[in-house]
């Protein structure tokens, strides 16, 4: 094997959906430090049966939505303008 192109691999602690922990090792920022995971297999729908809904507000539709989701909506100012009889 060649020598210092491999990660550094050490110890950090996952930690769960329901605030549980648990150490392991990984290649995953530095010694000690917390993964904190948003969905997992207690809240996943395809292991709980779909009794949880995945967090809506990071996923790339959600993103799309915030970014594009008003194209097409009239502005308020617009509203009243058209609303006034001239």
């Amino acid at each position: 094997m060649k020598a210092n192109i491999h990660p550094d691999y050490h110890e950090i602690t996952v930690k769960m959906t329901d605030g549980t922990t648990f150490t392991t090792r990984s290649t995953y920022g530095k010694k000690g430090d917390v993964l904190t995971l948003d969905v997992d297999s207690k809240s996943h729908p395809a292991w709980t049966g779909g009794g949880m809904l995945i967090n809506q507000k990071a996923g790339k539709v959600a993103r799309f939505n915030n970014r594009f989701g008003s194209i097409g909506q009239k502005k308020a100012d617009d509203k009243k303008t058209e609303e006034k009889p001239s």
